[in-house]
């Protein structure tokens, strides 16, 4: 169950050199916030933030956006950046619902999404708050490069079939997938694991994953 009410978390965040505040009027203005003209990466549903910091230790020639919408789990990750001995200078994170992102990012400002473990919202008529929805999609159309990509992990296999449909109904190309990503040598070359993902697979739960692009 996530963490969603700390006594505090919103004063803390609001207070975080690592988050970006008033995100709304940021759009367009991403490479000016890092300093640079890397490309930006984002994860939508970052958690406590173990997978993106990871990634932006490994990839100092990205720029990464964390985005998380409830304050007392982003509190967490804020603990996590201020643990480590040497600062990330290309991450920052965002509290914000997804639904707004289109207003975040500008047209194309964006290299690649990642999605991991997202709420699966089981009753079908949440279907379109699903972060692999075609609604989503739609948002993400928007605010990807051309050439960019949308990765996916879950352990939910109705969440990942309904994925894999998602895909397809919204005019993307699957450029891979898997139903057990642990076991796919080549899609799980690199795999940096999330927090979710280290529980889930210990539980011998297999993971899937799908990449797809325009």
């Amino acid at each position: 169950m996530r963490l969603r009410n700390i006594k505090g978390s919103r004063e803390v965040i609001g207070a975080s050199d690592y988050v970006v505040h008033e995100e709304e009027t940021k759009a367009g203005k991403w490479h000016e916030i890092f300093g640079n003209d890397h490309p930006i990466h984002i994860e939508v549903g970052m958690g406590k933030g173990q997978f993106i910091m990871a990634l932006a230790k490994r990839h100092p020639e990205n720029n990464y956006v964390g985005i998380e919408k409830y304050s007392s789990v982003l509190l967490r990750a804020l603990e996590k950046m201020e643990r480590e001995e040497e600062p990330l200078p290309n991450l920052v994170f965002i509290r914000m619902d997804a639904e707004n992102i289109e207003k975040v990012f500008e047209e194309g400002e964006v290299d690649r999404i990642y999605l991991n473990f997202s709420d699966p919202w089981p009753k079908d008529r949440h279907a379109k708050r699903r972060l692999t929805s075609t609604t989503f999609f739609g948002r993400y159309n928007k605010i990807l490069k051309k050439d960019g990509l949308v990765e996916f992990k879950t352990d939910n296999r109705p969440l990942f079939e309904f994925s894999l449909e998602s895909v397809k109904e919204a005019g993307w190309n699957l450029v891979a997938h898997t139903f057990d990503l642990h076991h796919h040598e080549t899609m799980n070359e690199g795999n940096i694991m999330t927090e979710y993902e280290e529980k889930f697979s210990s539980q011998g739960n297999p993971i899937c994953k799908l990449i797809a692009n325009r």
